[in-house]
């Protein structure tokens, strides 16, 4: 039971994060102003290719989709090397994205001022955090 409202949760987080790249994909601004890490007091010039934004789009749908299946709610057959491993390397992607680079993102970032630095902190962290923490639960709970 746990186990599927975790992954019900994972789908969702992963669904509304598709859908905003999917927005910016198709040209949408709101929230790009936060998101990408800048130096200080500089503006952000910095040109996401829309190749880059629609994989990201696709890998969170994938992601989700993966938890969806977890959830029980959908049956589909897919190797289960893929499931074994997909279920650990994407709440380490995000565990690892909470720890950080040491410099722009994570809890060990030196640019701390930035608008970016401020999102990072305030929604990022702790939404990678969950991600993180929900889905080694989710596997820990099936062992």
């Amino acid at each position: 039971m746990i186990t599927t409202i975790l992954s019900i949760t994972l789908l969702t987080i992963f669904t509304l994060l598709s859908l905003i790249h999917f927005y910016w994909l198709f040209g949408g601004k709101w929230g790009l102003e936060q998101v990408i890490p800048i130096k200080e007091n500089q503006t952000n010039t910095l040109s996401i290719p829309k190749f880059a934004t629609l994989i990201v789009a696709l890998v969170l749908l994938l992601s989700g989709l993966l938890y969806l299946l977890k959830s029980g709610l959908v049956n589909i057959q897919i190797p289960n090397w893929i499931l074994n491993y997909g279920y650990w390397i994407i709440p380490s992607i995000f565990v690892m994205r909470v720890i950080g680079d040491f410099k722009y993102v994570g809890f060990l970032k030196k640019m701390k001022d930035t608008e970016f630095a401020k999102a990072d902190s305030k929604w990022f962290i702790p939404l990678c955090l969950t991600i993180g923490i929900f889905g080694i639960l989710i596997q820990l709970m099936n062992k």
